[in-house]
Order: C-alpha cells, then structure tokens, then sequence
C-alpha cells in the first residue's frame, strides 16, 4: 500500500468509494473509531485507483462494484494517531449490484478490515450535517444534487 512517512507526517494514497442510492449514501466506521467516512482504502503500488475501490470492497464487503467516474480529489490533512496526516484521497462514483444485501438500507451491515469489525449503515446525504463524518467536506459535498466534480482541499485538525 502506499503509505509512508515524511518530514513528520504519514503519507497516504487512498481510493474511496461513493455508493449512493436515492437520497442514501453509505458510510461506515472502523472499530475503536468515533466518526463516519466512506469506504476505500490505500492504494497499492502498481495499481490504479479504480481497481483499489473494487478490490477494497471486495475485502470489506464481499461484493462486486461497478467502479465509475471520478467525483473528487481531495487532498486532506488531519492529525490522527498522535501524528500528522497528508492524504491524497481519489473519490469514485460506485455502483454496487441490484441484489447486493448491502442495499437495505433499515439495516446495519457488518464487514472486516485487517482483522477490526467495520460497520455499515446508510445516512440520509442530505442530513450530515449533524453526524461526525470525516473528511469534514463531505457533509456538504454529499448533499449535492447531482454530485460534482471538484478538487478539494480539507484542513481537519479539530
């Protein structure tokens, strides 16, 4: 994965996943974690940002998505872990399949990631604004109607 550390900050490449359907989109949140974000993962040297999504929501879902266009690049700072962060986030347009059990939106799904339990559940796009979704942008990026293209950069050391 691409990831590393340089002149005191953590470096990483992340692929994301936007999987929305109506006025849902879905998000999830790692064990031991206290906010939401949408699902993706590092990249890994020598692959392309799509299959990344694709293969994380293999790993974390167990699904086949249709990878589409790109939605944002965002470049985000945070501090995490007691250190800095310098993430060049690539966020897709995801589709996953009609019959996917993930498309029940009443219920919570349950994935894994590197061992540490990982919850799904859908969020009203339009109603972030009071639920603790990181990056902060996508309380308002998400509300889109449609969703737009943009390059973003987030500042999120709260």
């Amino acid at each position: 994965m691409i990831s590393f550390d340089t002149d005191g900050h953590r470096f990483n490449l992340r692929a994301v996943a936007v999987i929305t359907t109506g006025d849902h989109v879905l998000l999830h949140m790692l064990e031991g974690d206290e906010y939401w974000s949408l699902p993706g993962g590092r990249v890994e040297a020598g692959e392309d940002a799509a299959t990344a999504v694709a293969r994380e929501m293999r790993e974390e879902l167990d699904i086949e998505v249709q990878v589409g266009h790109l939605l944002w690049i965002v470049e985000n700072f945070f501090a995490g872990g007691g250190r800095a962060h310098h993430e060049v986030g690539l966020y897709f347009a995801t589709e996953v399949p009609p019959d996917a059990r993930i498309l029940d939106l009443d219920a919570r799904h349950s994935g894994s990631e590197q061992g540490r339990k990982l919850e799904f559940a859908w969020f009203n796009r339009h109603a972030l604004a009071s639920i603790d979704v990181r990056p902060a942008f996508l309380r308002h990026a998400l509300a889109q109607d449609p969703l737009q293209f943009a390059h973003i950069v987030c500042r999120d050391f709260a």
